[in-house]
């Protein structure tokens, strides 16, 4: 055994320390999935502003809707 005592907070506090880097690590992830979904979203968005503007040019086309919304 070695000359110095354990010490107990020691351990504990380097346990803390891994689960806290771990925490970082999870987090970086999790933002990073985040922000992917949310630049995914907004493609969706503009996709689906462009079938609502297509919609309603057939729509004017076949005269099932007004010409002026």
């Amino acid at each position: 055994m070695t000359d110095q005592p354990v010490n107990l907070t020691l351990v504990f506090l380097r346990r803390i320390d891994e689960k806290v880097d771990r925490l970082i690590d999870d987090v970086r992830e999790l933002k990073g999935r985040v922000a992917a979904v949310g630049e995914n979203l907004v493609g969706v968005h503009r996709r689906i502003d462009r079938l609502e503007l297509r919609i309603d040019r057939i729509e004017r086309r076949l005269d099932l809707a007004d010409a002026h919304p």
